[in-house]
């Protein structure tokens, strides 16, 4: 394999597998209210899954049993140390991705909105990679899985920004201090930066530019690594000012393949 395609392949599955180790580590502290005594008992939405098979809801329902539930856990959170530390195998990446869907599905779809969607993406492409190096071809599937992630990450970012374009409050510094002001530190203080319609556009317009300037780390793989520096900085604010922990490295395990596909067509 050739060195940079090694290099962002494991630099992917590395931040891939901090990532779910984070997420896992947060639902075992979560156990309790997910127990069967809990305020999200499995018991409480497994209506949900009336128009199923009823080998699914007896899946769900073994899975959500609260010693199961710990099995597994503990299970993901071992194949997470393997990932980081050995790489990816087929076996290895698809208990990690059923497991992942199948947590979705038991959150009704999401748990953590956007970092649950790019998790899935970045699980699909160790899946592609992996598939196609158990048949053999171990670089055409790195490739191709690190080609899959890097589309959707750009694509995310791109229609984040294209959303917020779109819309008048955004536009006109409306929306940022109000969704400032119902964050984890909020309310924001009345006489905070963000009330002040100068920045509160300044701060919007950044960010509708910076998103929508994502398809261009494609063109350069200098622009490419600055643009994932600033996106760094930006997902640890959302995480300082919303809570949003997994929204850091959900984010950050695509970046090696959004400078490795730069590189590659430049």
């Amino acid at each position: 394999m050739p060195e940079p395609l090694f290099l962002a392949s494991r630099s992917l599955e590395a931040l891939c597998g901090i990532s779910l180790i984070i997420q896992t580590l947060e639902f075992l502290r979560l156990r309790e209210p997910l127990s069967a005594s809990g305020v999200w008992s499995f018991a409480i939405g497994r209506d949900d899954l009336a128009h199923a098979s009823g080998l699914t809801r007896r899946f769900f329902a073994l899975l959500s049993q609260d010693d199961v539930w710990l099995a597994h856990l503990l299970l993901r959170l071992l194949a997470c140390g393997v990932l980081v530390v050995f790489g990816a195998s087929l076996p290895l990446v698809a208990f990690l991705f059923i497991g992942t869907i199948a947590i979705l599905i038991r959150w009704r779809g999401a748990f953590n909105g956007g970092s649950d969607f790019m998790t899935i993406v970045v699980l699909s492409g160790l899946l592609i990679a992996t598939l196609f190096s158990w048949f053999g071809d171990e670089a055409f599937g790195w490739r191709a899985g690190l080609i899959y992630v890097a589309i959707h990450s750009a694509s995310s970012y791109f229609i984040s920004g294209g959303v917020k374009l779109v819309n008048a409050d955004w536009r006109s510094g409306k929306a940022l201090p109000l969704f400032l002001d119902g964050g984890v530190y909020g309310p924001l203080s009345p006489t905070s930066l963000y009330w002040r319609k100068p920045v509160a556009i300044a701060c919007s317009w950044s960010f509708i530019v910076w998103e929508c300037l994502a398809p261009l780390v494609f063109l350069d793989v200098a622009f490419a690594m600055f643009y994932c520096a600033v996106a760094s900085v930006f997902h640890v604010l959302v995480f300082w000012h919303f809570g949003l922990n997994r929204f850091v490295f959900a984010w950050v395990a695509t970046f090696p393949a959004l400078i490795y596909v730069a590189g590659q067509l430049n």
